[in-house]
């Protein structure tokens, strides 16, 4: 072959570099699909289950894992008319609520408007009582307040809260097994009232508008709302998201209210619970693994509730809201809520960018067990043994 006949030396180079992108796409697609597989078996073995056969209800699901979102939907939203579960179903998330209030409080921190050490009435200058005068904004926001109102645990109670009788009940409050501000961890649904109170004292705003604007419309996030409670105990929602709201079940599979069911025991303003959706709540999963575009006072928030405030022992914490589990080969912060009708999770792993969201509308299951013992473990372990590793070495062993 003569010079002129000799493919030139950056044609070769060429081809060389088009051969070795072609076999990292194909590797990489290959890797995807072997992800793709193992989330679906997962989700599969975990979480379809929690569908009954009976058909009375289902669950949502979603995983974010290597920058990427995984959505499942198993079930029906609605029985009687067989409605299928979906991305966009609305569900009462209950004290998933906690966490949005959690990140308002972070940021009015970082702002210099309220302080962790802040007594509560400072804000709410009626509480004047001997016990609750001495409980501080950082310690309702981590549970270590020691109030313990009978609506906090069962046996629930049969009687409800007006705004000033909740004020007087904790002007009265005394603890009864010696427990100090900050020296006990007890989860009280009571604290995250009062923390609402100090939020809309001090904004002189309601609750669901200083969600939306602080958190919700910044993130895009279109389905999650704090709708005021109406006749029947029934979200006041728009229409169209009311048509996306599921029926809520029992342990029986009978129906538990009508579709947008809300229970409390505070009858004011702003107690009334939140309603969102799985691609809603992806969409904040992300965000608080930092795998979305977020504003940086907000991106900050996020991460600052995260942080531990209070160690309870060598595997549970309490941060803001969200509680810390340190399980075999993950340090998972997640944080559930539920009724007698509904089930929620959301859950993280930040140091590997994990997410889970779990939403059904059956009471009697119990998500968070799942996630932390299982589902969350197993993509800690995918993570850390990559799919392309397995199948190298079933291919040269």
């Amino acid at each position: 072959m003569n010079s002129a006949q000799r493919p030139h030396p950056l044609t070769v180079m060429a081809a060389a570099v088009a051969l070795l992108i072609s076999a990292l796409i194909g590797a990489q697609g290959s890797v995807m699909h072997g992800v793709n597989k193992e989330v679906d078996r997962l989700v599969a073995r975990d979480l379809a289950p929690l569908a009954p056969a009976s058909g009375a209800g289902g669950v949502a699901v979603v995983v974010h894992l290597s920058g990427r979102t995984f959505f499942f939907n198993y079930g029906y939203a609605d029985q009687a008319d067989k409605r299928p579960i979906s991305s966009d179903s609305l569900f009462n998330v209950g004290s998933v609520r906690k966490v949005f209030e959690a990140v308002l409080v972070a940021q009015a921190v970082q702002r210099g408007e309220l302080k962790l050490d802040d007594p509560v009435n400072k804000y709410v200058t009626e509480l004047q009582g001997d016990y609750i005068r001495r409980v501080t904004i950082g310690e309702l926001l981590a549970h270590t307040s020691g109030l313990l109102l009978p609506t906090d645990h069962p046996p629930w109670p049969n009687d409800h809260y007006s705004l000033q009788g909740f004020l007087d009940a904790l002007n009265a409050y005394a603890p009864e097994g010696g427990e100090q501000p900050g020296k006990q961890r007890i989860y009280a649904h009571s604290g995250y009232i009062l923390l609402q109170l100090v939020l809309e004292r001090r904004y002189g705003k309601p609750i669901a508008e200083l969600i939306a604007h602080g958190i919700t419309a910044p993130l895009g996030m279109t389905s999650t709302v704090v709708p005021e409670r109406g006749p029947n105990n029934r979200a006041l929602m728009d229409p169209a998201l009311m048509a996306r709201a599921v029926q809520g079940y029992a342990r029986d599979s009978g129906p538990i209210g009508l579709p947008g069911n809300q229970q409390g025991y505070y009858d004011f303003s702003g107690t009334g619970q939140m309603f969102s959706s799985a691609r809603d709540l992806a969409v904040l999963l992300a965000a608080c693994l930092g795998d979305a575009p977020v504003a940086p006072e907000l991106r900050q928030a996020l991460q600052t509730t995260q942080r531990e405030l209070f160690a309870v022992d060598a595997r549970y914490g309490q941060a803001m809201a969200w509680e810390i589990n340190n399980v075999p080969g993950a340090k998972i912060i997640d944080k559930p809520g539920g009724l007698n009708n509904a089930s929620a999770y959301i859950g993280l792993i930040p140091e590997l960018k994990i997410g889970v969201v779990i939403l059904s509308n059956r009471g009697d299951v119990a998500p968070f067990e799942i996630a932390r013992n299982s589902l969350l473990p197993e993509l800690a372990r995918m993570v850390r043994t990559p799919i392309v590793t397995n199948a190298q070495r079933r291919t040269h062993g």
